[in-house]
């Protein structure tokens, strides 16, 4: 059996959707088991494999997430999580500047990568994307074209609530921005207020 590496996918910022929250299902909010509710503490790190840790970690320092730590992980213990035996990878841990949020790059040394959905396009299956409210669109763009960002499409004005777009950043990752415009004052969807 093949083994495969899942990687999760999250929307890190609140209320940014492309579909109107008029037109959204509400999602459950506890799962029922075994009885008793049993509820998510928290969303504790999205997992991106990457080739190159040195570039991903340079990138995503300066979109302004911080390094927490570096580090080797192997042995018998890891594999048995995630299903890939035998694997020695390297991980860094980034937080975001709220300090609620992080993204662990690992990188494979062993076994070899089995398979590349790097540039797939948006509407495959699985991971596709990490969303991440920024200042300023046009100066966050300006900074990561440096270190080889590319803009998926265009920055679209969302109904004068957000300016969002796509970028590739290092090895064709995928990251959403969004910009809130106007002034929010509490972390409530504003899109489910505007209908």
């Amino acid at each position: 059996m093949k083994s495969v590496y899942v990687i999760l996918f999250v929307l890190l910022t609140s209320g940014c959707a492309s579909i109107p929250t008029s037109q959204m299902e509400a999602a459950p909010t506890s799962v029922r088991h075994q009885g008793g509710i049993m509820k998510v503490k928290r969303m504790d790190n999205v997992g991106i494999v990457v080739k190159d840790l040195d570039a991903a970690i340079e990138f995503f320092t300066e979109l302004g997430l911080t390094l927490e730590g570096r580090m080797p992980i192997d042995g018998e213990w890891a594999g048995r999580v995630t299903g890939v035996r035998g694997q020695r990878v390297e991980i860094a841990m980034m937080r975001t500047p709220d300090g609620h949020s992080r993204i662990e790059l690992t990188r494979f040394d062993t076994p070899v990568i089995e398979s590349d959905h790097r540039t797939a396009p948006v509407n495959s299956l699985g991971y596709m994307r990490v969303m991440f409210t920024v200042e300023d669109v046009d100066d966050t763009l300006a900074r990561l074209s440096k270190l080889g960002a590319t803009l998926v499409d265009e920055v679209v004005n969302y109904e004068n609530i957000y300016r969002l777009c796509y970028i590739r950043g290092p090895e064709g990752i995928l990251i959403g921005l969004a910009q809130q415009l106007g002034q929010q004052t509490t972390r409530e969807n504003p899109i489910g207020h505007k209908r």
